[in-house]
C-alpha cells in the first residue's frame, strides 16, 4: 500500500513544485519580454506581451541615453557596496564584543540593541536626528541610520557563540589578542554566516527608497525611487544631465527599468544559496 501511495505523493509534489515555479518565472517572463518588445506590439497585446515576435533593445538604448536611469543605477551600486561593507565591518566587531562572556557592560548594551528592534523610532524623529547631523540630501543618510540591522546582529552574535570555546583557549594561549583571535579564529570559520547577513545588507541598501524618498532631491536619488516614479507612479522624470522633464515613460521602458533593477541581485543568489541553511539557522538557535 505504501508503494502505491509513494508515486502518487511524489507526482503531487512534482505537480505542486511546477505550479509554484510557473507562479514565479511567467511574470518575470512577461517583464522582460515587454520590455523587449515593440511600442506598438505592447499596444497591439493589450500591454503585456509573454512573447516578443520581433525582439529589441529599443527601450533599453531610451533608458541608458536619458542618463537619469544610469545616474540612479550608479547611486544605488555605490550605496550598496559602501553601505554592505560598512555595515558588516560595524556588525561583525560589535556581534563578536556581545558574544564574549565577561564583557564589561556587555549584557546592558545587549539589551539597549535589542529595545530598538521592539521599539523602532518613528519617521519624524529619525528624519530630525538626520536633519540636526547635517545628512539631508547626502548618501550618508541612506547609511548611516540603518548602520546595524538587529537581526543580523543577533545572528552573527549566535554563530560566534556556536563557535567551540576551545578555538578561544587555544588562541588566547598563543597569545592572540581580541583583533587577532577574531580575524585569524573567528571570521575564517564564519564565512557562510557572514555572506548570508552580507546579502541581507545588500538586498536592504539596493531595494532601500524609502530613505531616498525622505532624505534626497530627485537628482541623487537611487536605481529604487526611479523605479518607484518610473513605474509604480508612472510620472515623469527630470534627465539627470539636461534637466529637461521628460514624457511618461512607455510600457517597455517602464519594464526594462524594472528588468534592471532585479536582474543584479537576482544573479548574485544563486552563488549564496548554499549558505542559507548554515548561516542563518546556526546563528538563530543558538542565539
Amino acid at each position: 500500500m505504501d508503494g502505491e501511495a509513494r508515486p502518487l505523493t511524489q507526482t503531487a509534489k512534482a505537480l505542486a513544485l511546477a505550479a509554484v515555479v510557473l507562479l514565479v518565472c511567467v511574470p518575470f517572463l512577461v517583464i522582460v519580454s515587454t520590455s523587449l518588445a515593440s511600442t506598438q506590439e505592447v499596444v497591439d497585446n493589450g500591454g503585456w506581451v509573454l512573447w516578443p515576435s520581433e525582439p529589441t533593445l529599443d527601450a533599453y538604448r531610451d533608458i541608458f541615453d536619458g542618463g537619469i536611469v544610469t545616474h540612479a543605477l550608479g547611486v544605488s551600486a555605490g550605496v550598496t557596496i559602501v553601505g554592505t561593507l560598512l555595515s558588516l565591518a560595524c556588525t561583525v566587531t560589535l556581534a563578536y564584543a556581545l558574544s564574549r562572556p565577561g564583557v564589561l557592560g556587555g549584557r546592558p548594551v545587549l539589551l539597549l540593541v535589542l529595545f530598538t528592534f521592539l521599539f523602532p523610532p518613528g519617521m519624524i524623529p529619525s528624519f530630525l536626528l538626520v536633519k540636526e547631523l547635517g545628512l539631508l540630501d547626502s548618501y550618508a543618510s541612506l547609511v548611516l541610520p540603518v548602520l546595524v540591522n538587529v537581526f543580523n546582529l543577533v545572528v552573527l552574535r549566535g554563530f560566534f557563540q556556536s563557535i567551540p570555546e576551545e578555538l578561544y583557549e587555544a588562541a588566547r594561549l598563543d597569545g592572540a589578542g581580541d583583533w587577532r583571535v577574531l580575524v585569524s579564529v573567528v571570521l575564517p570559520l564564519s564565512k557562510a554566516a557572514l555572506a548570508v547577513v552580507g546579502l541581507f545588507y545588500a538586498v536592504a541598501y539596493w531595494n532601500s527608497w524609502f530613505y531616498a524618498s525622505l532624505y534626497l532631491e530627485s537628482d541623487h536619488w537611487p536605481l529604487q525611487q526611479v523605479l518607484r516614479t518610473y513605474v509604480v507612479a508612472g510620472a515623469g522624470l527630470t534627465d539627470a544631465t539636461t534637466g529637461e522633464a521628460t514624457v511618461t515613460a512607455p510600457q517597455t521602458v517602464q519594464m526594462a527599468v524594472l528588468v534592471i533593477a532585479t536582474v543584479p541581485i537576482l544573479l548574485v543568489y544563486p552563488f549564496l544559496q548554499k549558505y542559507f541553511t548554515k548561516g542563518v539557522l546556526t546563528g538563530a538557535i543558538k542565539s
